[in-house]
């Protein structure tokens, strides 16, 4: 233990050093010096930040701020390349909603001329004129209906998994720092106006087990009966109906004024013809054979009140009359499997039932009124479905916008100088560096007062 007053030698050494003067070491001069070289050290690093606009620069500068930021700048770029291909899908969008529109108000023009037609003293045969060339404007329109290339009115002819297209919508960014897109599906339509065709390699199997169930159906009335028959025409016999082809084939037996069928006469192969596409249900299937008997009654003008066809759910459900026993029908449903052999199959325009109106005639007049109906509405349908998705782009790009702009903003707060301070610091380190010079100047000058020493 110390006794009061008293001093240890460590003490009295720092004491001796600290009030001693030497000429090779300068205590002094050593404190001023470090103290300089902090203040340029400080004095540097708001140079940059103020030169760069960044406090943190470099990993050196805070490693863990600048990974963040980094990670963040990435994503940012990754929007402005996603805002990139929402503005090609919204063009996309845009140009196909305003061609389904142009064609709905050039069916809505049909729909008035066969309005026109149903009067019997009028021009039918220049009324039908003008419905054929308001058709081929139609299709002229759905073919110029492309974008960069990408047609949403027509698939005719593309790969059935090639008939969605996905825009790039968003990154998204989970916990563990893994990275998934989110896309936009967009379907294509088609309100083209051909026909359906097959592949010229395409061959038939028979109807029956091929098709899932009973697919040839005998017709016979007597009287003014009227015969109903079912026709399942797909189910367990094929398990996937996309690229499959469905022809319907019908031979009459005896005569039947006002039908198709004279003596022996009967409908070929190929000529009623649906093609299913991904996604297609039997009822589907069902739905798409009907319409394409319509479309050819109404373009051969077969006496639908002779032999019809509805489709109820899976089924095809057949309806004959007729006056003599003799009238028999002979109904078909043939199918090409998608096992590849029809790979060629292109199906039908929703529109194809157009080049079946014919108004020249009174019964011709009357159907064209119903079918017209149909085809509006499935024109509605399209244009209906592609503002919706045109809307949701619209909406996400806008999003997209407002994130970027706020990931730009939080980088900033992360990595940004603030100007103000890293000026008002400036001024401050300044002052400090000239008072630091002064410093050392002086503590370098404390040598020399020792010459007086020895004179």
């Amino acid at each position: 233990m110390k006794t009061p007053g008293a001093q240890s030698t460590q003490s009295v050494n720092d004491q001796r050093n600290m009030l001693m003067s030497s000429i090779l070491t300068n205590n002094s001069a050593m404190v001023a010096l470090q103290t300089l070289k902090s203040i340029n050290m400080n004095l540097g690093k708001v140079q940059s930040e103020i030169s760069t606009g960044k406090t943190v620069e470099s990993a050196k500068d805070n490693a863990a701020v600048w990974a963040i930021s980094k990670v963040m700048s990435s994503d940012v770029a990754g929007f402005e390349a996603i805002s990139d291909s929402l503005a090609l899908g919204q063009a996309t969008v845009g140009v196909a909603l305003n061609a389904s529109e142009s064609i709905t108000d050039l069916l809505t023009e049909i729909k008035g001329k066969i309005v026109n037609s149903q009067e019997e003293n009028v021009d039918r045969a220049k009324i039908q004129t003008d419905i054929e060339a308001l058709t081929n404007q139609i299709g002229s329109i759905v073919g110029a209906a492309q974008f960069n290339g990408l047609n949403l009115l027509n698939d005719d002819g593309i790969a059935l998994e090639d008939q969605t297209s996905n825009i790039l919508s968003s990154l998204d960014r989970a916990s563990d720092g893994t990275v998934t897109s989110g896309e936009i599906s967009v379907s294509r339509s088609n309100l083209g106006t051909n026909n359906a065709s097959l592949d010229a390699t395409a061959t038939f199997a028979a109807g029956g087990a091929a098709v899932g169930g009973a697919a040839t159906a005998n017709l016979t009335t007597v009287g003014t009966s009227v015969v109903n028959q079912t026709m399942l025409v797909a189910g367990t016999g094929i398990t996937d109906l996309a690229g499959a082809a469905f022809e319907v084939q019908i031979a009459g037996a005896g005569t039947y004024a006002g039908s198709d069928f004279d003596t022996g006469g009967s409908i070929a192969a190929a000529e009623i013809v649906y093609t299913a596409q991904e996604g297609d249900t039997a009822a589907d299937v069902a739905a798409g054979l009907a319409a394409a008997y319509a479309v050819y009654a109404s373009a051969n003008g077969l006496d639908t009140e002779a032999l019809n066809v509805v489709a109820n759910g899976d089924d095809l459900v057949w309806t004959a009359t007729n006056t003599t026993a003799a009238n028999n029908y002979s109904i078909n449903v043939n199918v090409v499997d998608s096992d590849g052999t029809g790979d060629g199959n292109t199906r039908a325009g929703a529109l194809a039932a157009l080049s079946g109106i014919d108004v020249t005639t009174d019964d011709g007049a009357e159907s064209a009124l119903t079918a017209i109906e149909g085809l509006i509405q499935t024109s509605i349908d399209t244009a209906a479905e592609l503002g919706s998705t045109g809307s949701r782009i619209e909406t996400q790009a806008d999003f997209v916008s407002k994130l970027t702009d706020r990931l730009t903003s939080g980088i900033g707060a992360l990595v940004d100088a603030d100007m103000e301070a890293a000026s008002a610091k400036l001024q401050a380190l300044q002052t400090q560096q000239q008072l630091g010079v002064q410093a050392l100047s002086i503590a370098n000058q404390a040598p020399q007062t020792l010459l007086s020493l020895f004179r």
